[in-house]
């Protein structure tokens, strides 16, 4: 691609480095829907997987690569030359598809994990870039643990494989380990000591550990770095990833000292946001920056006195910027599907299909009659819950419980197991222990669940309750999420979405 001195690319790694969170795993739909979306946000780069990982990664990353047009699609590979056949393979029939290849050049990797000298991994790197790029012109190279490696060998590394035709070269804080003023040198040294580095893009990959990802991109942006990898709601390996909402928004909303660009499309942030959320099951920490629940809420006196006066007395953003509406949407019972449709439109859905708008139209009915008006969390709460799906093989009909201080708690559940429907009770310490324990009597199944967490996705007592559980079954963790306005059901529906999501990881 041209290089823009002033524009930033988005690289994102939400399908890959971030389903690389423990209990994340997604389906081929999920990734494929998700994909949509980050193309309505105008991602230049999306990693759609690790083709060789698996059957499942290979089949994802082709079906994103065969029919996701407007974005250049990438997929991960080691430096050897089987790993390269297989990304290809999975990315030919791509717009513009890229090969992603990575090597270690840190010490501490060599010694312990490659048990290889610098020269055989400098070898190794030039042999395996000219395969790639006997296969695309787009190529990209990562230096795996690059910040903690020397700098004057990644020069020679980078220099090499810019000569065998990369056209991205990527340096990693793999570790989460530098700190940005020390992240910052780093990129000026490669920019200074790498003879023909302005043939080529320079990338930054960015862990949280130690809580500076988003910061150590922002250094290296302002050190001359002109790509980020990046993931939605900074989910990835271990502590996560730069938060590709963070580094967006630090960039537009500081563009007097930053002096670049991005193109992200920003008002589609929240409802991706919402969507990672919902596939993952993994909840956005109220307290986030950008797309938290608190992100824009003022409970201070003081700060609702200049809110009311002036919004940027405390608000350095404006909400409608990443896509939250300013005012709550009312919609009840009456309501009709081309309101609902129009709505959908307006927070970023706008390609749903007749079946899927059915299928949300008619949840939408059933939780009108419940909850008098419906907000903006409500209507995303159903479609990501009816739209963005595994496969159930456990589905759930009905379910009654009965609890109390004085009463015997006791739950009565009709599933669907596989196509038969199955009806069992069951006791327990509470209703949701009672809901629990007969689902996996009917189910069949001995997972462990590890975490259990309840919130209100809006506010009043006729709130639909949003629950979250993490599971485990033979040493697979999986996360289920489910919504209802009671919250009994709510936490039914999750444990389901974990079980299946357990069945389809069996597969």
């Amino acid at each position: 691609m041209t290089q823009e001195k002033d524009k930033v690319y988005i690289f994102d790694t939400t399908l890959r480095d971030g389903e690389q969170s423990p209990g994340a795993t997604m389906n081929m739909q999920e990734k494929f829907r998700l994909a949509q979306q980050l193309v309505k946000l105008n991602i230049d780069i999306i990693e759609a997987g690790f083709p060789i990982a698996s059957a499942g990664d290979f089949d994802s990353v082709k079906n994103i690569a065969d029919n996701i047009r407007g974005v250049q699609v990438a997929g991960l590979a080691r430096a050897n030359q089987k790993d390269i056949d297989t990304a290809w393979e999975a990315l030919k029939n791509g717009e513009n598809p890229r090969i992603h290849t990575f090597l270690a050049t840190s010490d501490i990797h060599l010694k312990h994990k490659l048990k290889m000298t610098r020269d055989q991994v400098l070898e190794l790197a030039v042999s395996s870039v000219k395969y790639a790029v006997s296969k695309t012109s787009n190529v990209e190279f990562s230096a795996e643990d690059a910040s903690r490696s020397d700098l004057d060998f990644v020069c020679r590394v980078f220099e090499a494989v810019i000569a065998a035709g990369a056209k991205t070269l990527n340096f990693p804080d793999t570790t989460g380990y530098a700190l940005p003023d020390e992240f910052a040198a780093q990129i000026r040294y490669l920019i200074e000591n790498t003879a023909n580095i302005d043939k080529a893009v320079l990338s930054v990959h960015c862990h949280n550990d130690l809580g500076v990802a988003v910061a150590n991109s922002l250094a290296a942006i302002n050190a001359g770095a002109r790509q980020v990898e990046t993931t939605l709601n900074g989910i990835g390996e271990r502590a996560g990833n730069t938060a590709m909402e963070e580094l967006v928004m630090a960039v537009k909303t500081r563009s007097d000292l930053m002096n670049v660009r991005t193109d992200i499309v920003t008002e589609y942030i929240h409802p991706s946001s919402r969507m990672v959320s919902s596939i993952t099951g993994m909840s956005v920490q109220p307290n986030k920056a950008i797309v938290g629940a608190n992100a824009f809420a003022h409970e201070s006196g003081i700060h609702q006195d200049g809110m009311l006066k002036e919004r940027t007395t405390y608000e350095i953003m404006n909400p409608c910027d990443i896509g939250l509406s300013e005012g709550s949407l009312v919609l009840g019972k009456h309501s009709g599907r081309h309101a609902l449709k129009d709505r959908l439109r307006v927070m970023g859905y706008a390609t749903l299909s007749d079946d899927e708008l059915n299928k949300v139209f008619t949840r939408f009915k059933e939780l009108a009659d419940v909850k008098k008006d419906l907000v903006d969390e409500d209507l995303e709460a159903i479609l990501l819950d009816e739209v963005i799906y595994i496969p159930e093989v456990f589905q759930l009909v009905s379910l009654g419980a009965m609890s109390g201080n004085k009463t015997m708690p006791t739950s009565a559940v009709k599933l669907m197991v596989n196509g038969v429907e199955k009806i069992g009770a069951s006791i327990g310490v509470g209703p949701i222990d009672s809901a629990f324990r007969a689902i996996a009597e009917l189910t069949g199944t001995q997972s462990k669940l590890l975490y259990f967490a309840v919130s209100s996705i809006t506010g009043g007592t006729d709130a639909q309750g949003e629950v979250m559980v993490r599971v485990e079954n033979d040493g697979k963790i999986v996360i289920g999420q489910g919504a209802d306005p009671d919250i009994i059901t709510a936490a039914a529906k999750a444990y389901l979405k974990a079980l299946n999501r357990l069945e389809y990881l069996k597969k």
